[in-house]
């Protein structure tokens, strides 16, 4: 069988397109090599092997002959993991969103020979529609255009080049050099919440009209609000947000798990795919909703969703694989959906009240098939018949031809994962959820560890580690190490995020601003070195490292990491006030700089008891701390005991009141002071 040069790659979306005619590249010295030789564009595509419209792109053009013959004959064709390269996901993308005012996968970018963008889109169909041209067309008068307009081709790509490394990013204050004081408030954060609930969908939950992506960050906040200020309405929207989540078609009601987002405004139908990233980051917002609320839903969601991940995501050597596909057998939702008559078999007897609860009918409610949900969650059927007929469907559906998993591990989705399982293990006090973290840490020190630039790689698979880690992967990191230190009370975890977070500000920096780029210094195979600071489907890796900043701060009274946190926060005030849901987590940050940053300490022996009652509190941007035979390093820990009573201390700026032994008492300590 016919292969090219991605069959040599452990990306399974390079692999997937390693059989097509297209003589495609992986991106490297190689491909340039040709194409300056040659005197040829390079054509470079980038998707990822969970997206549905790559893989519609690969069937209709990638595949044909005759396509690819026009490829191969007028391009050096390049394909792209964007999971395994964001870096260069992040600048092609931009420059795509110049050129054609939108952006999305397949991301298709043509580049002159030394790799700056002239002309890209995203998807193009094999004829002309949708009021696009059809790919052949494309391919015929951009190769046409390099050949007979090459100053022209070359000065749009000087100039679209230029306007990727000159613009700021949006919202960016650049008064970081200010003399004038730092100033944060609690009214602030009352605007934040305003603008946030102006895009509240009061009806459905979530935010904005369809598509809808779950925004846990925004979720998140909400909560915080609550928290600080007793909104109700700020409750009710988070809640009434996860809520619809949890009983729409967005989650999977048979195995658990949640897809990427929801076509439509009520949550039913998805984009199919499952991506690590999502289910972490709802695992992690769905425990803090739980801490507050003790609704039965979210511990129960929680624990499905960690089955799920553990069952399906989770590789034998103890890292956790990227995504389950949307498509089987090239339809999307296929191992999804339902007929009723095919329930109606499977379930017998139990078939009318389990369709009626879960809204199967005869017409299906999503293009003539049914995708399983709960429109109304108080006519729930007997927990022993819920159970029995899910596990029927269960097992019919593992009959199916199932979704391709993408078995890369990546870095910064692990250490994402961490994060949850340890937000998990707070909330719900399961053991098996802080061994998963302690084993997952351990097994990214083994496996993802790095060497010459990067302390760590970025993916790993097949017994392989490749790429130098991004910027994303590092703040996950040091997240995931300081949730760790937290629910083990193990001070190895907070000295390595201490040493990471060094390791970044030196090598990731810049300078003039403080805020960090995408990539190291001295990596060289990107045209622009950009900084990312959104909050979007991930967190950004400035915002993350900010809030790092500011926590490792306070442990180690590091003044300057608390500053520079400040000011970072500071020069992305206006927009964090004005686009709440761009800057998701920015915004918790504004809380915790503007708020009370309470310093904990647990003192004493034997407080794994106090130790678990104290994590199931929902008590957001603090600084918690076990004492231990060694913590001498750590200036909050101080002279505490560490054998006697167990007893907590409550400190600001580590200055501690005297110590109470009962978590209400501490509680108590923080309502009035």
């Amino acid at each position: 069988m016919l292969v090219n040069r991605l069959a040599t790659q452990t990306s399974p979306y390079l692999l997937q397109h390693a059989h097509n005619p297209v003589d495609w590249f992986p991106w490297g010295d190689e491909a340039f090599e040709k194409a300056r030789k040659e005197d040829l564009p390079l054509l470079v595509s980038i998707g990822y092997s969970a997206c549905h419209w790559c893989h519609v792109m690969e069937r209709e053009s990638f595949e044909d002959p005759a396509t690819a013959e026009i490829m191969n004959r007028n391009f050096v064709n390049v394909k792209i993991d964007r999971e395994e390269r964001p870096d260069l996901d992040h600048i092609y993308m931009d420059a795509v969103q110049v050129i054609a005012g939108n952006g999305g996968w397949p991301l298709n970018v043509f580049l002159t020979p030394e790799g700056k963008p002239f002309y890209g889109g995203t998807y193009f169909p094999p004829v002309n529609a949708y009021n696009r041209p059809s790919w052949t067309n494309l391919l015929q008068n951009v190769s046409t255009a390099f050949r007979e307009k090459r100053k022209e081709i070359e000065a749009q790509a000087e100039n679209i080049t230029n306007h990727i490394a000159g613009s700021d990013p949006f919202g960016l204050d650049n008064h970081q050099g200010s003399s004038n004081p730092i100033e944060f408030s609690e009214a602030q954060c009352g605007i934040v919440f305003e603008n946030l609930m102006k895009t509240a969908d009061l009806i459905h939950g979530g935010f904005g009209p369809a598509p809808k992506f779950p925004q846990t960050f925004s979720i998140r906040f909400l909560l915080q609000h609550y928290y600080y200020t007793g909104s109700k309405p700020a409750l009710e929207q988070a809640c009434l947000s996860l809520d619809k989540m949890i009983y729409g078609g967005i989650h999977d009601q048979l195995a658990g798990g949640f897809a990427r987002y929801s076509t439509d405004a009520e949550w039913l139908a998805p984009h199919f795919e499952k991506m690590l990233y999502d289910n972490a980051l709802l695992i992690s917002t769905i425990s803090e909703a739980y801490q507050i609320t003790r609704k039965p839903q979210y511990r129960e969601t929680v624990v499905r969703t960690m089955e799920f991940i553990s069952r399906e995501l989770r590789s034998p050597e103890g890292g956790f694989y990227s995504a389950l596909d949307a498509d089987s057998e090239g339809i999307e939702g296929k191992y999804y959906v339902w007929d009723k008559s095919e329930t109606d078999v499977l379930l017998g007897k139990n078939a009318a009240s389990f369709s009626a609860y879960y809204d199967i009918t005869e017409n299906g409610n999503w293009e003539g098939k049914n995708i399983l949900r709960i429109k109304d969650p108080s006519g729930r059927i007997p927990g022993e018949i819920d159970g029995s007929c899910r596990q029927i469907l269960m097992e019919a559906r593992h009959r199916r031809i199932r979704p391709q998993l993408d078995d890369k591990i990546l870095l910064g989705w692990n250490a994402l994962m961490i994060t949850a399982s340890c937000k998990a293990f707070a909330a719900l006090g399961l053991d098996e959820y802080r061994e998963l973290a302690i084993e997952t840490m351990a097994f990214i020190e083994e496996k993802l560890k790095g060497e010459g630039i990067s302390p760590f790689f970025h993916t790993y698979n097949k017994g392989m580690a490749a790429i130098p880690a991004f910027l994303d992967d590092y703040a996950c990191l040091i997240e995931a190490y300081i949730q760790l230190q937290e629910i083990t009370g193990n001070g190895y975890y907070l000295k390595k995020a201490h040493e990471i977070t060094k390791w970044v500000i030196k090598h990731f920096s810049e300078k003039e601003t403080g805020y960090f780029f995408f990539t190291h210094e001295k990596q060289d195979d990107v045209i622009v070195r950009k900084k990312e600071i959104y909050d979007g489907a991930v967190p950004s890796g400035n915002s993350i490292m900010a809030i790092n900043l500011l926590y490792l701060g306070i442990a180690f009274d590091i003044g300057e990491w608390k500053q520079r946190s400040a000011m970072a926060c500071r020069g992305l005030n206006s927009a964090i006030l004005k686009y709440p849901g761009s800057f998701g987590i920015w915004a918790t940050l504004l809380n915790a700089l503007s708020y009370e940053m309470y310093e904990i300490v647990l003192s004493g022996g034997k407080k794994e008891e106090k130790h678990v009652q104290f994590l199931a509190e929902f008590i957001p941007n603090r600084i918690f701390q076990l004492t231990s035979a060694n913590h001498a390093d750590f200036p909050l820990l101080g002279k505490k005991p560490v054998t006697g009573l167990s007893q907590f201390f409550l400190c600001r700026h580590y200055t501690c009141q005297q110590p109470v032994t009962e978590v209400n008492e501490l509680l108590g300590l923080m309502e009035t002071t």
